[in-house]
């Protein structure tokens, strides 16, 4: 592979070509949770006492090293930094937050007396330590990765507090690999951050801008030392139009940022610096890194578009890193297409373009390797590109932006051949989805008015005030994974394993029973994910066997992969449901996964718009909606724990996303009579930008995610005058903390004292299936006690109800 332009060619271009070379191919990131899960599996071992510190160092390091040599293997150079070095212990906004100081008061005890967090004190941070709560978590940009916020206020001590990125540098070149080091850069650092909890009204995070930049730059300092010649700093908040800091202040930030870093810090005091900005179009950020002294600019020029001449011809003192493979779904890139995409910004530039090809994002987003899929048909094998075949695409088209595009013909005909193949493919399209989908009117998407349910329903249903419930999943125990292993290698046909799971059934509505809870789930002990079960019964979906990603800290999912048109053959949930509701006289809620949560955790057909296949995978879940409506079961939950995820980061773009998003969920529900109480569940929502979404579903029952970040959600409730029913989460089910009767009423408490009582639900933030039942069953028990705490505290008409505190 050759370098942009040669020294000869520099000169004669009058070129300053002091900045070190840029590969001509490399990626923005790469899986780090290892093709088997090994983080996943030393990470909980160490967690559960079966393997000391020293263990998980070692798995750790073995990880980082297995990668580089992976990523050599496929032909990235070992030098100059076309190999990232972003590994995580847990997660990457959490490493760039312990870096620089960035520690709540509350875990004081777990720093060293440089302020670097033990590895307790980190794991701490993530997921809650005795009566310690963890950071809040929400989703990374628009992605289905999670990422921990940052708490910081104006007295936090932010400095380089851990040199953790100087030692894995230094580790990568003891081996003879020098490596780029990856970290979230400082702008997007305090976007993505809150104030501590003891801030003052009126501090926002952008206020520590000028000290955590100085930090940054002891970072770069100690690079610069160790001899790194490039570093990465990941800026995908300058893609964003949508934050509550006004556009303006955004772009301030990063000038004032970058004029220090690559300004006032120089060569070779420093490495050169590349901004990688995924997840969209730069727009007017774009001048601002041009304007700035950084060495390299990356583009995301698949959710964005190739920039005006006059934008790009401004970046020619810089390399442009351009992102034409999709670092987040899984198709065979459109070669030529992208080809065309890096000549026509090599052309914008003008003469001495230095231009580098990567993917438009990092590739911890999807799989490791497709080749392995061996139970996956040959045909949609041809048609996917996992990460090492992204790899291996954006080499061959640096090899043709290099040499031209006869250099790499085979491949480039393959590509075209593959898409050709799945384009012609009959599953692709089906004329009867299609043509009922067009026979579709208005009235098809509207149920009776929310006054006229909400009496009907209190009728059949007979609750009472705050009622409690959990959001749909039980925890998946050992019993239940040893059944669906032994049923996947024959050990245990299928009439033996659905025994076993209404077993499971019965013994989850015996235990809600017991508990006291009213309003009861089935435990869902036959899905092995909540999309997943789904594409396995629909048509137009496949799975994979070892397609897992990272979904937060070592929880990992494998999202299906939606080729074609959707139908649903049979029912999908009926017999699971009506077998539970024959056990209990109280209610059991119908669980079905919403259109627009299976389009984005799935990798989704990029042949059409989602708007498209969202209706379609809503037209099957109505019919499910409607059989279970005929069985007898008078509440059915829609899950659209992302429809948050999906909201566009620019502004413009958000109409036409809450548009079809509505019209999805509203196809898939509106059959649903008045007596029947439609309930959906949102995860890590924001709800004052939800808000109209929210309202516009026209659900009976809406429950949010709201016990991590200690009900801020309820002045934005408030505020809006919400009037269906509303279940803010009393229990962080994504942390082992048990939390007490007493802090759920005071959370409860602080619920009624925001909504009128009789639209509040009580329910954990998210389904149990990641937690075990030692934890779950007490957290349930304060729940349900908390319940009846606050209900009697109503029926007195007591005002002293526990106060919302600490």
């Amino acid at each position: 592979m050759t370098h942009q332009g040669t020294p000869a060619r520099d000169a004669a271009e009058g070129l300053d070509r002091t900045v070190p070379w840029f590969p001509d191919a490399t990626v923005l990131g790469y899986p780090r949770i290892g093709p088997n899960r090994e983080l996943k599996k030393a990470v909980e071992a160490f967690w559960a006492g079966r393997s000391e510190l020293d263990d998980l160092e070692a798995s750790m390091e073995g990880l980082r090293r297995a990668t580089r040599a992976r990523l050599a293997r496929l032909g990235l150079p070992a030098e100059d930094g076309a190999i990232p070095s972003d590994f995580s212990a847990y997660d990457h906004v959490l490493d760039a937050a312990t870096t620089f100081g960035i520690v709540p008061d509350r875990f004081a005890p777990f720093t060293r007396p440089d302020g670097a967090v033990h590895l307790a004190g980190y794991f701490g941070m993530a997921r809650g330590r005795g009566d310690l709560a963890p950071l809040e978590m929400t989703k990374w940009f628009d992605s289905n990765y999670h990422y921990l916020v940052p708490e910081i206020g104006p007295g936090t001590a932010v400095r380089l507090a851990d040199d953790r990125v100087v030692r894995e540098f230094l580790g990568a070149a003891a081996d003879g690999a020098t490596t780029r080091p990856v970290v979230v850069g400082p702008v997007t650092l305090l976007l993505l951050s809150k104030p501590a909890v003891d801030a003052p009204a009126g501090f926002r995070p952008l206020d520590r801008l000028e000290d955590v930049v100085a930090a940054y730059a002891a970072l770069l300092r100690a690079l610069g030392l160790a001899g790194a010649p490039w570093v990465q700093l990941d800026e995908p908040a300058l893609v964003v139009d949508t934050w509550a800091t006004p556009r303006r202040e955004v772009l301030e930030a990063a000038e004032r940022a970058y004029a220090v870093l690559a300004g006032e810090l120089t060569r070779p005091e420093r490495p050169a610096i590349f901004v990688a900005a995924p997840y969209g179009d730069l727009g007017d950020a774009l001048p601002v890194l041009a304007a700035s002294d950084v060495e390299a600019v990356g583009l995301d020029l698949v959710r964005g578009a190739v920039p005006p001449a006059d934008r790009l011809a401004a970046l020619r003192r810089q390399v442009v890193v351009a992102g034409v493979v999709d670092g987040r779904n899984v198709w065979r890139t459109d070669l030529e297409g992208a080809l065309g995409a890096l000549e026509q910004v090599r052309a914008g530039i003008g003469p001495g373009a230095r231009v580098a090809v990567s993917t438009s994002s990092s590739l911890l987003h999807v799989p490791h390797d497709v080749t392995r899929e061996r139970r996956m048909s040959r045909n949609l094998r041809s048609w996917l590109a996992f990460a090492d075949q992204k790899v291996e695409e954006v080499l061959v088209l640096a090899e043709a932006l290099a040499t031209g595009r006869d250099s790499v013909a085979g491949a480039l005909k393959a590509a075209a051949a593959a898409r050709a193949a799945r384009a012609a493919h009959p599953g692709v399209r089906r004329a009867d989805v299609r043509d009922r989908l067009a026979r579709l009117g208005e009235e098809d998407l509207r149920r009776a008015p929310y006054e006229e349910r909400v009496a009907a329903q209190g009728n059949v249903l007979g609750l009472p005030v705050l009622p409690t419930t959990t959001i749909g999943s039980f925890p998946q125990t050992a019993r239940i994974r040893r059944a669906r292993a032994a049923l996947k290698r024959g050990e245990l046909d299928e009439a033996g394993y659905e025994a076993a799971m209404r077993a499971e059934v019965e013994e989850n509505i015996r235990l809600q029973e017991r508990l006291g809870l009213d309003v009861l789930v089935h435990g869902e002990p036959e899905r092995n994910d909540m999309v997943q079960y789904f594409a396995e019964l629909l048509d137009g979906f496949a799975v994979t066997e070892h397609g897992w990603v990272q979904s937060y800290g070592s929880r990992c999912t494998r999202p299906a992969i939606l080729w074609g048109d959707v139908a649903r053959p049979a029912p999908m949930t009926v017999r699971w449901t009506t077998h539970a509701a024959a056990l209990t006289q109280r209610p059991v809620k119908g669980m079905l996964t919403g259109p627009v949560t299976i389009l984005a955790w799935s990798f989704v057909r990029d042949d059409q718009p989602l708007a498209e296949t969202a209706l379609q995978v809503a037209l099957a879940l109505r019919d499910e909606v409607a059989d279970l409506q005929a069985a007898g079961i008078r509440i059915i939950q829609v899950d659209e724990p992302a429809l948050r995820e999906l909201l566009p980061l620019r502004r413009a773009e958000r109409a036409a996303y809450v548009e079809w998003s509505v019209r999805a969920f509203r196809l898939a529900t509106a059959v649903a009579g008045p007596v029947t109480q439609v309930h959906t569940h949102l995860c890590y929502s924001e709800f004052g930008e939800v808000f109209d979404v929210i309202d516009q579903l026209d659900a009976d029952v809406t429950s949010i995610e709201a016990a991590r970040s200690r009900m801020e959600i309820l002045p934005a409730i408030q505020g809006a005058g919400f009037r269906r029913q509303i279940g803010p989460g009393v229990y962080d089910i994504h942390s082992p903390r048990v939390p007490s009767a007493k802090e759920i009423a005071e959370m409860l408490t602080a619920a009624v004292g925001a909504v009128p009582a009789r639209q509040v639900w009580v329910n954990p933030d998210c389904g149990l299936k990641t937690r075990r039942h030692d934890e779950a069953t007490p957290a349930l028990e304060h729940l349900v006690e908390a319940a009846r705490t606050v209900r009697a505290t109503l029926e007195r008409g007591d005002a002293a109800a526990p106060s919302l505190v600490g």
